[in-house]
């Protein structure tokens, strides 16, 4: 039975939530703040984070969790309001969603989120090298001429991804199957927004390369000979 830790202030929501989840068969419980939260994270398999919270904004709440750990966790907030869930998956989130879901929506992301993070038994794949770039899965490191890139774990498979077929186009719902164990190419932006940070953190938007109608491949260091890029 998988643990869920539900973070959300106010007490009769929580209690809902905890019914839902139960009904489909989670273990269940919740806090009402991000300070405890952040204290008691370690048993929980994922954490479904308010990001309307009274002590700790629930951005920093997502960013603190993704610097101490690699647990699943989905932000949901009570505003449809896109710059919000951006922010979220930045902070590293693995998913950001409004709170008019359904039951039967919300158990199904939380089922995606949780097949890709405990995904194992996996050999582990090869480090790549795209001079100047280089992406070591043993380590999670990313290093771009010898410095280290600070990417997410998302950021990180999504790059990997690409640059493992760095000759051939990427689509959409190739990357959301397995990144994120999803098929909801087409009412996402997770992609894009993880896209966008990963350029910004590689300081050059040719380094990923959209495919108009189809997805992403990488760019710069394909296209360039390797003394240029250097």
């Amino acid at each position: 039975m998988r643990n869920v830790l539900v973070v959300e202030r106010e007490a009769a929501l929580a209690e809902s939530m905890l019914r839902d989840l139960r009904r489909q068969g989670y273990a269940a419980r919740s806090v009402d703040t991000g300070a405890r939260a952040l204290r008691t994270y370690r048993d929980a398999d994922l954490v479904l984070v308010s990001l309307e919270l009274p002590d700790v904004d629930g951005i920093e709440v997502c960013r603190n969790l993704r610097a101490e750990s690699d647990i699943a966790l989905i932000a949901f907030t009570r505003r449809d309001d896109e710059l919000e869930r951006v922010l979220a998956l930045k902070a590293g989130a693995d998913d950001c969603v409004a709170q008019t879901w359904g039951v039967r929506e919300i158990g199904a992301r939380i089922e995606a989120v949780l097949r890709r993070s405990h995904r194992t038994g996996s050999p582990t794949p090869e480090a790549i090298s795209l001079r100047p770039l280089h992406i070591d899965p043993r380590t999670r490191e990313v290093r771009l001429r010898d410095r280290v890139i600070d990417v997410t774990s998302k950021e990180f498979e999504l790059l990997y991804i690409l640059a493992a077929n760095s000759e051939t186009v990427v689509s959409r719902k190739e990357l959301m199957a397995k990144v994120w164990g999803s098929d909801w190419t087409q009412t996402s932006r997770t992609i894009d927004t993880h896209v966008s940070t990963l350029r910004a953190k590689l300081g050059c938007s040719r380094w990923i390369i959209t495919v108009r109608g189809v997805g992403y491949r990488m760019g710069y260091s394909v296209r360039l000979p390797e003394a240029t890029a250097g």
